[in-house]
């Protein structure tokens, strides 16, 4: 194998100092509830707010004087785009990193803020790679691999390390798969240390490439769709990667996009921790029940980024309250005259229920003339609370109409 323990240990001296060791808390709700102990490697609070300065520090940091003085350049979805970033400004190098011009704009300021040049070309990441391969050539500069790299596996590896030495007895590590950088670092650590350890790798479904790779017995380019694990969207892992994955990874599982949502929110509202997407899938494993752990087992799920948008970040929490029935939806009409909305209102304030939004409906829903149709979004407690509402209305006079959730095709 390429890399081994001994690469991750000395790239663990390289990157001391620089790159933070993360910490390991426990996910006290979902271990209650799921009735095994369950942590969360926090890299989401790592700087550049993801794992990708690990590999990122310790590949800079083994250039040659020539290839620093030539510049670094890479193309990423927007996590590696800062980390290489910081870790080129930290070593006092040059960087131009090429993102996808549909890149979440949090990551584009704040690669710019790590003091990079940031050119935004292409609606893929693959359009991206391919333009910053064009003016690596133009202009000479040092490809730094988001990857498909030793060094990069090696520093990324480091994580398996900090799990082994802090959590010893721990028996399934989750790690998401992308490329496979991470999953490849920390297996071989975590292999070398903890051998008994399972290591579970986790994909977006709309962009899963490991398990027909895995099948074919070398990396394949797959269709995909659209994610919120922008972190995770790589259509073709790499050469150098899934040897290790198909070796030292004991099962890849995949999440949907509204499983990863969920994970998403579970690390917000009862971890107090904000994590994107990619960083979220391994989480949405255990929420969604994709993998069996058995009693006594003791699992770790690796929250590998906090990247996230914020205008998304608040759509997830609102699509999540609405499933947990936390938000509710009514459609009714009112007399449409001074004074009929507020009487609504005040019925509804009677209940307990909270008014969110609130719409008026005439012509669009040829509501009856001398009534007007109201739209309401409300908060609730829970399903028993929106039903109570619900009937108040009803006994008051209303009729009421809940408006289901809409079922919209993921493409």
């Amino acid at each position: 194998m390429s890399v081994e323990l001994a690469n991750i240990l000395a790239a663990r001296e390289v990157i001391a100092g620089s790159v933070n060791r993360t910490p390991i808390v426990k996910d006290e709700p979902l271990s209650k509830q799921i009735g095994r102990p369950v942590y969360l490697k926090a890299e989401c609070l790592q700087r550049s707010g993801s794992f990708k300065v690990r590999g990122a520090f310790n590949k800079i940091s083994k250039l040659t004087n020539e290839e620093r003085d030539r510049g670094v350049i890479t193309a990423s979805a927007g996590n590696h785009a800062q980390a290489v970033a910081l870790a080129a400004t930290l070593n006092g190098l040059r960087s131009k990193i090429v993102l996808p011009v549909f890149a979440p704009l949090t990551k584009v300021v704040a690669t710019r803020n790590f003091g990079a040049e940031v050119i935004l070309h292409g609606t893929t990441f693959d359009e991206a790679v391919a333009y910053s391969r064009e003016l690596e050539k133009e202009e000479g500069r040092t490809y730094i691999h988001a990857f498909d790299d030793e060094a990069i596996i090696a520093g990324q590896g480091t994580i398996g390390v900090e799990i082994a030495e802090d959590l010893r007895d721990v028996n399934v590590v989750i790690v998401p798969i992308g490329g496979g950088g991470i999953i490849s670092g920390t297996a071989i650590a975590i292999k070398a240390m903890l051998p008994n350890c399972r290591v579970v790798g986790v994909q977006a479904e709309n962009v899963a490439a490991v398990p027909p790779s895995l099948a074919a017995g070398e990396p394949l380019q797959v269709d995909s769709k659209p994610s919120i694990a922008d972190g995770i969207a790589v259509k073709r892992p790499g050469q150098l990667t899934l040897p290790i994955i198909a070796k030292l990874v004991d099962e890849v599982v995949t999440v949907s996009e509204e499983e990863i949502a969920m994970g998403v929110f579970h690390c917000a509202q009862n971890c107090k921790l904000v994590v994107e997407g990619a960083g979220a899938s391994s989480i949405a494993t255990i929420l969604a029940g994709k993998i069996d752990l058995k009693d006594g087992e003791k699992a770790c799920a690796v929250l590998a980024g906090g990247n996230i948008d914020g205008n998304l970040l608040a759509r997830i929490i609102e699509q999540a309250l609405v499933r947990q029935g936390r938000y509710v939806i009514f459609k009714l009409l009112v007399p449409d005259r001074p004074g009929g909305l507020a009487a609504m209102l005040n019925h509804v304030a009677e209940t307990g229920a909270n008014v969110i939004e609130i719409f008026h409906q005439r012509a669009v829903w040829l509501a009856p003339l001398g009534r007007v149709g109201i739209e309401v979004i409300l908060e609730v407690r829970d399903e028993e609370h929106t039903s109570e509402v619900q009937r108040h209305l009803e006994e008051t006079g209303y009729h009421v109409e809940r408006q289901g959730q809409g079922n919209w095709d993921a493409e």
